[in-house]
């Protein structure tokens, strides 16, 4: 029984939402995004076009994991084209520094050379100081995992906490050697 799943999706006013069998079209202010749902799921726009609901057609296993699924991805889609996405990352230690030239994200992170990442086209990538990078669009998951595969290039080892982390990321330092005498 999943009780998010039935829960209806509120529409802002500046959202148009389309249903055209299994696939869902969101229109909005920052742009388009658009989703095709598993058979087993039915979705339907209220007739005053105000919400959305999503239901399922059978009781399986399978039908019961995309309910709640289903219900979220649409959620986070009209959420992205009204207000977008953004992941802050900041990267720490001596040295260590991003920058962007062109569609590249280039970080210096204590390799012998600088790190390439093509930046996705649908996204929006800001470096306001060397020290921080700014990741904003319209589609969650690709926000997400772009932030992720910056902050893998190097990730905030344990002893000093150099490396890319999250914003706000709190990274637990342990002791070195020398504080276990």
């Amino acid at each position: 029984m999943s009780r998010l799943g039935r829960k209806p999706v509120a529409l802002p006013e500046k959202v148009n939402v389309s249903v055209d069998g299994q696939t869902v079209n969101v229109e909005g202010p920052l742009g388009k995004l658009s989703y095709t749902a598993d058979p087993d799921i039915t979705i339907e726009l209220a007739e005053d076009g105000k919400e959305v609901t999503v239901s399922r057609k059978n009781d399986s296993r399978s039908a019961k994991a995309m309910h709640g699924l289903t219900r979220a991805l649409i959620s986070n889609m009209i959420v992205g084209v009204d207000q977008g996405y953004e992941k802050r990352l900041e990267v720490v230690g001596v040295g260590y520094l991003a920058a962007i030239a062109g569609d590249v994200l280039q970080l210096r992170v204590g390799f012998a050379n600088e790190v390439h990442k093509k930046i996705p086209t649908d996204l929006d990538v800001k470096c306001p100081d060397q020290t921080h990078i700014v990741v904003k669009g319209i589609d969650k998951q690709r926000v997400g995992q772009f932030a992720a595969e910056v902050r893998a290039v190097r990730k905030p080892e344990p002893y000093k906490g150099k490396g890319v982390r999250y914003q706000g990321e709190r990274v637990k330092l342990k002791p070195g050697k020398a504080a276990g005498k």
